[in-house]
């Protein structure tokens, strides 16, 4: 508490940090292959960034995902919310004021928690770049100093996720997330029982449904692969099927665990860092395991923010999922890379990375194309 009192004191004493531009960037980013998920399989990355310039010219990134199925946001919508209703209100404020702004923001525009996450996200950016801190150190600063990201498989056959995973192991990963939900769940099961064989019994392993299943099926396919030890199985049900989620998980021997059915702390999509801390410490409180992933698919901009929230975060027993790798092509200039089968957390000020613009305005979308 004393470091982070330090950390709000310094900044309290800077001169104000005033914003004079805002852009709202709609982006296409290439994946190296399609990734399929239960409901949608997604062959290109579509994601707003958010670029705050303040009057010295220091310059804050941020980024948010498409995800219609999961969070309603679209490449056009999130453009229009950001571009329209909230960009117009940073202009001439001071960025050091960010949980003003970001109430304030709150206020103007309803939901649209991609486009208020995006922002805040470019906020601090933004205050690290200029205080010289780290990210981490602005929203409570570091637990850790690395994290281990998982893979994700989601080949037609098991035959594919083994040797993929072989691979990916060879790469320094080694945790892996299986999707879930595309097959019958007989074949799932066949699937996750070859997959575990193939891999060994001590690599830590889970499951993703993306609410692909229903509770028939769910329950049979927990009972099916009790003998693969999955650390847990995630959202197999409807997102809005809590009293089924709870039904299952309470007859599961394998941990079961939310994604798209979380929208709030009453209750993934929390509107931004400082609500997602906030979320991970009421985890903790409640005896809860927490995993924190990114969007298929995210540049190293939104990979950044999220290992600064893995590290932030009192404790990701879970994992960490960072999807920047899954594209063919990234913005930044030096991708984050995994080492020793860690992410580090990245160095320098504010993200710690470095965006090359040329790169942005290469996979910029045109706007005529979109709509919200």
């Amino acid at each position: 508490m004393e470091a982070r009192n330090d950390v709000q004191g310094a900044i309290g004493e800077r001169e104000p940090l005033i914003i004079r531009r805002v852009d709202a960037i709609p982006l296409g980013l290439p994946l190296a292959k399609p990734v399929a998920m239960a409901g949608v399989t997604v062959r290109q990355a579509l994601n707003i960034l958010v670029r705050i310039e303040s009057a010295d010219g220091t310059i804050g990134w941020g980024e948010a995902a498409s995800a219609p199925t999961m969070t309603g946001d679209t490449l056009g919508s999130l453009l229009t919310a950001v571009r329209d209703h909230l960009a117009p209100l940073l202009i001439g404020e001071n960025a050091w004021m960010r949980p003003a702004l970001c109430h304030k923001l709150g206020r103007a525009l309803f939901g649209n928690t991609g486009a208020h996450s995006a922002i805040e996200v470019a906020l601090l950016d933004l205050a690290g770049r200029s205080s010289g801190l780290p990210l981490v150190d602005l929203i409570g600063g570091p637990m850790r100093g690395a994290v281990p990201p998982m893979w994700l498989l989601g080949n037609p056959t098991p035959e594919l996720d083994i040797a993929e995973a072989h691979t990916k192991r060879a790469q320094g990963f080694g945790f892996f997330k299986l999707k879930i939900g595309t097959k019958s769940v007989d074949r799932e099961i066949e699937s996750t029982l070859a997959l575990r064989k193939g891999l060994g019994i001590t690599t830590p392993l889970c499951a993703d449904a993306n609410c692909g299943l229903t509770l028939a099926d769910a329950c049979r396919y927990v009972e099916g692969v009790r003998e693969a030890g999955l650390l847990f199985v995630e959202q197999p049900l409807a997102h809005a099927d809590l009293k089924g989620l709870a039904r299952l998980t309470r007859i599961s021997s394998i941990p079961i665990g939310a994604d798209e059915g979380i929208h709030s702390l009453a209750l993934i999509k929390l509107g931004g860092m400082s609500a997602a801390v906030e979320a991970a410490q009421l985890c903790q409180r409640l005896g809860l395991s927490i995993n924190i992933a990114a969007k298929i698919a995210e540049s190293s901009i939104a990979s950044a923010a999220a290992i600064h929230l893995a590290c932030a975060a009192p404790a990701v027993d879970w994992g960490v999922s960072l999807t920047h790798f899954y594209l063919a092509e990234d913005i930044a200039r030096e991708p984050l890379a995994i080492s020793d089968g860690e992410v580090a957390l990245p160095a320098g000020p504010g993200l710690g990375i470095d965006v090359d613009e040329a790169q942005v305005e290469r996979f910029r979308q045109s706007t005529s194309a979109l709509s919200g």
